[in-house]
């Protein structure tokens, strides 16, 4: 009876509108819904229905309604939203160079400039801005223009290619408008956003869509596995520009789309921005590199065959694989074969999301896990601690002529392996850094490769390594392993 009589009270509302009755010929009593709020209810369900959205979800209605625009939320917003030029200086090799002849006529290669265009957000008045670490990697020089035609030469202050993010500073002696940083994690599928940035050079443009996914995995743009995924339209350019919400928050960085052709076709992807929040405040503290917490433990995804072998009902969560003896896991009673489904409240759908949790979380804090253990569920709180510095922190050069000189290489610690982007709990000797135009850098050598072996001798001291590379040998066998993969290789040098 109810739904019949919403029925009728939206017909005879319409019947008024269309035939142009005045307010006063389609009154009806105060205490009844509006049209809106009618149709809302019945999309919905009625009122009894468990869908029903909140006060600040529901359908538009009404010439009024249609007509509303985002106009006002861009005005407040687009001036923070800035362009991000990185130029690096290469050299271009003339197709005479080295022939002693030709080269008096034609010269050697010109350096030349490649540069790159790209977006960022500024998210505090000092001058902070997040973009993409791909818009600014390598480069030499990166300049920040903002939409009232200033610009400035920027400093970057952190970047990770693993997250693919980077903080850059600006300096004027007048703040700089800002977006607040939002809570991702507020974010509904299907909530309202707006992307903002500068495709293809065009200059500023916003384009509006919705959330059409989140805690997306495995999109091949970074190592992290946790993304906004939207159909608001994202273009070349856009990368490091602003998804924000409808209350003029930042909710995230859009850093990818999928596309056959090089333009949008409705699948963009944006960093949420609780990780640019805890990534920005790791570069304002002056972080050599982002640090993850630490708990001492590795993890596994949960395959079906998993999960119906621990009698869990659908594969979720996080099976841990080892831990630490020494380390906060193995602190509060965790153990290989147990299995994280949440932290701190929030469900943990499968590995990455655990990734991504973690490293949002401030150093130093706890958090609490929801484990399932020998067939039962328990709460279990673990500290988040800093990776451990290790028994040795020296960092050793490589001389002699070996391929390996001008290696700067040390002994893999928590602390160091974060730092090169390495799983935590390897072990070995790991390059660190490669000096340019040594012997290293030329066979291609690069920071976070494993040695392994040399000569026949396995090699797990960086002392032995710098004893071994310093022979006097042409002959020179070694394993190298790089991103988990194993190099073998002769050679004579």
């Amino acid at each position: 009876m109810r739904a019949k009589r919403y029925l009728l009270l939206a017909l005879c509302a319409w019947m008024a509108v269309a035939g142009g009755v005045s307010a006063q010929e389609a009154t009806k009593p105060a205490e009844d819904p509006g049209l809106s709020d009618v149709l809302t209810d019945l999309l919905n369900g009625g009122k009894d229905g468990t869908a029903t959205p909140g006060p600040d979800r529901r359908v538009p209605f009404g010439r009024e309604e249609m007509q509303l625009s985002f106009a006002p939320l861009v005005k407040d917003t687009s001036a923070a939203v800035v362009n991000v030029y990185a130029s690096k200086q290469v050299k271009a090799r003339s197709p005479f160079e080295g022939d002693p002849f030709f080269e008096q006529f034609f010269g050697r290669g010109a350096p030349r400039n490649r540069s790159s265009l790209g977006s960022g957000v500024l998210v505090d008045a000092s001058g902070i801005v997040v973009t993409n670490n791909h818009v600014v990697q390598d480069a030499d020089q990166v300049k920040v223009a903002l939409s009232d035609g200033r610009e400035f030469t920027s400093k970057v202050l952190l970047k990770d290619d693993s997250l693919d993010l980077a903080v850059l500073k600006i300096d004027s002696d007048k703040p700089f408008p800002t977006i607040a940083i939002g809570d991702s994690d507020a974010l509904q599928v299907g909530d309202l956003v707006l992307a903002i940035g500068n495709p293809f050079g065009v200059g500023q443009t916003t384009t509006s869509g919705i959330v059409s996914a989140l805690a997306r995995t495995h999109i091949g743009v970074s190592d992290s596995g946790f993304f906004i995924q939207t159909d608001a339209a994202i273009n070349p350019g856009n990368s490091g520009g602003a998804l924000i919400n409808m209350g003029g928050q930042l909710i995230g960085i859009n850093t990818a789309i999928f596309s056959r052709t090089g333009g949008s076709i409705g699948i963009g992807f944006a960093i949420p921005s609780n990780m640019v929040r805890a990534f920005t405040e790791a570069a304002k503290g002056g972080a050599e590199f982002f640090e993850r917490p630490f708990i001492g433990a590795s993890f596994e995804p949960v395959t079906p065959q998993i999960a119906e072998s621990l009698g869990m009902d659908h594969p979720s969560g996080a099976l841990i694989s080892s831990v630490d003896e020494n380390g906060p896991a193995a602190r509060a009673g965790l153990k290989p074969g147990d299995v994280v489904l949440s932290f701190n409240g929030a469900a943990i759908e499968h590995m990455e999301a655990l990734d991504y949790r973690l490293a949002t979380q401030p150093i130093g804090g706890k958090a609490t896990l929801s484990v399932l253990t020998k067939g039962e569920e328990k709460a279990v709180e673990v500290a988040l601690e800093r990776a451990p510095e290790g028994a040795s922190t020296n960092e050793v050069l490589l001389g002699g002529r070996s391929p390996f000189a001008g290696a700067k290489v040390a002994v893999l610690s928590p602390r160091l392996a974060q730092r090169l982007r390495v799983a935590t709990d390897t072990k070995g000797v790991v390059i660190v850094g490669v000096d340019g135009g040594s012997a290293a850098a030329g066979f291609g050598f690069q920071a976070g490769d494993i040695v392994r072996e040399l000569n026949g001798e396995t090699i797990d001291t960086a002392e032995k390594l710098k004893l071994l590379s310093e022979e006097d040998t042409r002959w020179w066998r070694f394993t190298v392993e790089r991103d988990g993969r194993i190099m073998r290789q002769m050679l004579r040098y």
